[in-house]
């Protein structure tokens, strides 16, 4: 496993993270047993960083709540980076996030959850925030206070992040954002040459495009989960689904059908920028799979023709 420093935060994490949104019953119904089961396995395969929300899961929080159980032995020994934004949406009940008081209780209650002193990293969760005042004075209370390390935001929109960092004052020191070799977008839209400018730490969401880099899906595909039932016909998101199978489909091409995974992942970890791929994982196999992926990088020649392919 390759370790990196992310960013101007000196944490020196394993370049594959570990997602834990697929564990708390959003993408399959799962038993708690296999959920700890995912989590450890994550550790003995060299991952340190574990990349979580506060409403992830069904109900909001199974997924903090699963994690923070098996890791006590071993929480020294990981970063944790958790989310506040979206607590009670699904149910109803959106937290309103109108004072720095309301963050802090949702940091507080994420520390609870995760039975953790301290969180490595919280991120504000709405990456399409006009005014982050709130968030960010929230979020400097909580380290203010010792509850929280370092801070930032998940978007992926330029001018949200360009606005939070300035208002924080360049405290702002690690980003969560959306990339893949199917979904390039962070590439061309300036969003990792800022991060590189700013010495941010990039963690990347979506590395394997909600598995659409497998391979094995078509434009004929349906989905029945609650998460890529977008990307059905005349869903929200069917544009995105229909060019990412078209890339795809250069992308065997070239490359054939094996080791996709393998290679999705390396061509995140090969950015300039030094990302933190954070694939979810719904089994052990899988997160075995996305670990061996961390032992190396791209050689020049394939990550150039993976860019000239996804233009």
């Amino acid at each position: 496993m390759i370790y990196r420093t992310l960013g101007k935060t000196g944490f020196e994490v394993s370049c594959i993270g570990q997602g834990c949104w697929n564990i708390g019953n959003q993408w399959k119904t799962m038993e708690e047993k296999e959920a700890q089961a995912i989590i450890r396995e994550a550790y003995d395969c060299g991952i340190n960083l574990y990349d979580v929300a506060d409403n992830y899961g069904q109900p909001n929080g199974t997924s903090e709540l699963r994690l923070g159980k098996c890791i006590q032995d071993i929480r020294s020994k990981l970063f944790l980076v958790s989310k506040i934004g979206h607590w009670g949406e699904r149910s109803g009940q959106p937290v309103p996030y109108t004072t720095p008081d309301m963050i802090r209780l949702c940091g507080h209650a994420s520390l609870g959850r995760l039975q953790t002193s301290y969180l490595d990293v919280v991120l504000c969760h709405d990456g399409f925030i006009e005014d982050p005042s709130v968030f960010i004075e929230g979020l400097e209370a909580l380290k203010k206070e010792g509850f929280i390390r370092e801070y930032g935001i998940s978007t992926d929109s330029l001018a949200v992040l360009k606005r939070f960092y300035e208002m924080s004052d360049g405290h702002c020191s690690v980003v969560e954002l959306e990339y893949s070799m199917v979904c390039p977008e962070a590439e061309t839209n300036g969003l990792l040459d800022y991060c590189i400018e700013k010495d941010l730490g990039v963690l990347v969401r979506g590395p394997l495009a909600q598995g659409l880099v497998t391979g094995k899906y078509t434009k004929e595909s349906v989905f029945t989960d609650s998460i890529r039932i977008n990307y059905n016909k005349g869903q929200r998101y069917r544009k995105k689904f229909e060019q990412c199978i078209d890339i795809m489909e250069r992308i065997k091409m070239e490359f054939g059908d094996e080791n996709l995974i393998e290679l999705a992942l390396q061509y995140v970890n090969s950015h300039e920028a030094a990302p933190v791929s954070i694939p979810g994982a719904t089994s052990i196999r899988q997160v075995r799979s996305n670990a061996k992926a961390g032992d190396r990088l791209l050689d020049r020649q394939s990550l150039e023709l993976l860019r000239k392919i996804n233009k």
